[in-house]
């Protein structure tokens, strides 16, 4: 008993030691500060300890000095920042590399340019997220990338797109879809959440990407279905709130009907109340769902309403009163009473 009780007390002084041990300063790299990324950087940053660092990097520099001035202004402290003068001298120190870029070839350049570079070395493994929404097959080929340029585990790359759009990223909401091995997801959530409410585990690298493309997918028909069947009712005479009551409680109920209806009036604070500003950009949409038809033809798997859907999209926003506008404006596109 003597024995156990003297183990005991060696183990809580153990605990004790290691949790009073001062916290190792942590290099943090943030690469993209568009619409989004500007958002999620300031986030991220203004969750860590001021005892961290954040570099910051986009090709216009000048959005990363903006931000640079916000940060260092508010007064809620954070970790403190750099302005770096490339996507290499963002990682060099970094022991986490966030990305967050528009395109497979922006990522694929980015990523090229830092494993070329002159890495430092660090106490720990690198972490590289990429939280840009391209296709699996260029993700994984950037994953095998950073195995061999950091081989014997000095680096790992995993994939987490994310849901939520800019006003989720600029409320720290929003949902990254993880494609990492099960000895990432840990220390991936801890990043992820400080940028976004949840965390949803998909599987190995790669496997985020493949679940964002297929639920954007989905959205891109539902979204054209909505539209139509809202100009149905329209041309038919039905009052739109009352159509929208209907199938909302009904078996065509979806994100599109619900939260995002694209007939004006219908739900205030949907774009379509707004002439259509704002929320998901119909050139994002057009964006992923080719990306989307791209994955679906390397996995062989069959897509009976892409390319209808496709020519959809482009000819909507090849239309000045649509171009730039939410991706609902479909709803215009095809005439539907506003």
């Amino acid at each position: 008993m003597r024995t156990k009780t003297r183990l005991c007390k060696q183990l809580l002084a153990q605990r004790r030691t290691f949790s009073s041990t001062a916290r190792r300063l942590d290099n943090y790299a943030f690469i993209g500060l568009g619409q989004m990324g500007y958002q999620m950087a300031r986030n991220l940053q203004s969750k860590l300890p001021p005892s961290d660092i954040v570099r910051l990097y986009d090709i216009n520099r000048g959005a990363a000095e903006k931000l640079a001035q916000e940060m260092s202004a508010q007064q809620a402290g954070g970790a403190s920042v750099r302005v770096a003068e490339s996507a290499a001298d963002a990682s060099r120190e970094a022991d986490t590399v966030v990305t967050c870029l528009p395109e497979p070839q922006h990522v694929k350049a980015t990523y090229e340019s830092i494993l070329k570079s002159e890495l430092s070395a660090r106490p720990g493994p690198r972490l590289f997220i990429d939280c840009s929404t391209i296709d699996p097959t260029s993700s994984r080929e950037v994953a095998a990338a950073v195995d061999k340029a950091l081989p014997n585990g000095q680096g790992h790359f995993v994939d987490a797109p994310m849901s939520g759009g800019v006003v989720g990223a600029t409320a720290g909401t929003l949902t990254f879809m993880l494609g990492a091995p099960e000895s990432l997801v840990s220390r991936s959530e801890i990043v992820l959440q400080r940028m976004g409410k949840r965390v949803l585990h998909c599987g190995p690298q790669g496997a985020g990407l493949a679940a964002k493309l297929a639920n954007n997918y989905l959205l891109a028909i539902e979204n054209i279905a909505t539209a139509e069947a809202m100009n149905l009712g329209a041309q038919w005479g039905l009052d739109p709130k009352v159509l929208a009551s209907v199938i909302n409680v009904s078996t065509g109920k979806c994100w599109p009907s619900e939260v995002n209806n694209p007939v004006p009036g219908v739900v205030e604070t949907a774009p379509a109340s707004r002439d259509y500003s704002g929320g998901f950009g119909i050139g994002l949409m057009r964006k992923d769902l080719r990306l989307a038809i791209l994955a679906a033809k390397e996995a062989d798997a069959k897509l009976v309403l892409a390319d209808k859907a496709s020519e959809v999209y482009e000819a909507a926003e090849s239309e000045e009163r649509c171009k730039g506008r939410d991706f609902s404006v479909v709803y215009r596109w095809l005439g539907g009473k506003e």
